[in-house]
């Protein structure tokens, strides 16, 4: 089962290092990773989604807080969620035909063209990672030159949050 793992970790250089060790160590892998900085500069929230039993998810949650770099944790898999996933692709765009093909397309999937030269298209795009999937899926797969996805990140709805 797919889990999706939010953390409050102490902003140091090697945490990251620390935590995804605890992954690889233990053989579990790591489907998606994004980090950054949170409103206090001493803290950063990761959230991390991987796939496991529920068994190995309560094994990894309970070995995550025995790290010293680990604030808080939060299995957001089981709570109501907001979920999303950022995505640049960047696709030939050469002929008019083709690229009022690609503008079509973008505007059904809500999808900004950020850059534009006289052969190419970069294009941001935001949502599930369902959604992302199905807008690659769209394009012709000969135009696509290059994709970059930011990983999912999560935020529980409502008045929880994951703070201290």
């Amino acid at each position: 089962m797919r889990h999706i793992i939010s953390l409050l970790v102490e902003n140091e250089s090697g945490a990251l290092s620390r935590i995804a060790g605890l992954f690889s160590a233990r053989g579990y892998n790591i489907e998606s990773l994004t980090v950054a900085t949170t409103e206090d500069p001493t803290l950063s929230r990761m959230t991390i989604v991987t796939l496991g039993s529920d068994k190995i998810i309560e094994q990894i949650t309970k070995q995550l807080n025995k790290l010293i770099d680990v604030v808080k944790l939060q299995d957001m898999t089981d709570k109501d969620h907001i979920e999303r996933e950022m995505m640049f692709v960047k696709v030939r765009a050469e002929g008019e035909s083709r690229r009022s093909e690609i503008q079509r397309v973008s505007d059904i999937f809500r999808a900004r063209i950020i850059d534009v030269t006289d052969t190419t298209y970069c294009i941001e795009l935001t949502g599930s990672s369902r959604k992302l999937d199905a807008y690659i899926k769209t394009l012709h797969e000969g135009d696509v030159i290059e994709v970059v996805r930011s990983g999912s990140m999560g935020i529980t709805r409502g008045e929880k949050s994951l703070s201290l």
